[in-house]
């Protein structure tokens, strides 16, 4: 199997825009082969943590019909949006669906950062799903710098762990070349890092979007300044 890490620079707080730019760039993951491609942390609204509190209107359901150009690029995808849930907070959750559109798995946030704590609800359950054949586990940036929340995906036999994430250009250029060859080291998984480019918020975005070998070797990594797609060969289990 071929997988894609994504990175974009979001429109702030426009759904349908930050849609059809992800969209395109399945497009183009599919047309290089890959079969699952993974994008940033809050993939449809950019990480904008103001607009989200204040509007319940940009938070996004599996079956939200603004989803619809990335459900009908004829790709798997992972994207993370603000969820709602039960009460009046949403989640950071990552919507698993398959090339046929059918929703996967959702995934939620369990280690929230900082500022995310106020406004979001955390999960409580990890997220795992099956891809033609191969299982995945489910991260969502300050997650990845928990180990043991991969190392449960490992024990649990998924191959490849896929992390939603914002690194910026200052410490986290660090981060990012740290955590994920250090999670495909420790835990000999697969990992896909889909990062922000450019503007994001408060920050901005460092790119390098990548794909790690279990031992920790990189595979593909994207710019630090393009909107792309990487792409790696998932080699079978042994």
């Amino acid at each position: 199997m071929k997988i894609a890490a994504a990175q974009m620079t979001c429109a702030p707080a426009d759904v349908r825009a930050n849609a059809a730019r992800a969209a395109a760039l399945a497009v183009t993951a599919r047309e290089q082969g890959a079969a699952l491609v993974v994008f940033p942390e809050f993939t449809l609204t950019g990480y904008e943590l103001d607009a989200l509190a204040a509007d319940p209107g940009l938070w996004t359901g599996a079956d939200d019909p603004r989803l619809d150009p990335l459900r009908a690029a004829g790709i798997a995808t992972a994207v993370n949006v603000a969820l709602p849930g039960d009460g009046p907070r949403p989640a950071i959750a990552t919507l698993v669906h398959g090339a046929d559109g059918a929703h996967l798995a959702t995934y939620r946030k369990q280690h929230l950062f900082r500022h995310e704590r106020d406004l979001f609800e955390p999960g409580t359950d990890d997220g795992c799903f099956e891809l033609l054949g191969v299982r995945f586990s489910l991260g969502v940036c300050y997650d990845n710098h928990f180990p043991e929340l991969p190392g449960r995906g490992a024990a649990a036999g998924c191959r490849v762990h896929l992390a939603s994430s914002l690194y910026g250009t200052g410490d986290g250029i660090r981060e990012r070349a740290t955590v994920y060859p250090g999670i495909a080291e420790r835990h000999g998984l697969y990992v896909v890092l889909a990062n922000h480019v450019g503007p994001a918020g408060p920050w901005t975005g460092c790119g390098r979007s990548a794909v790690w070998a279990p031992g920790g070797a990189l595979l593909a990594e994207a710019d630090d300044r393009t909107p792309s797609v990487v792409t790696a060969e998932i080699a079978p289990a042994l």
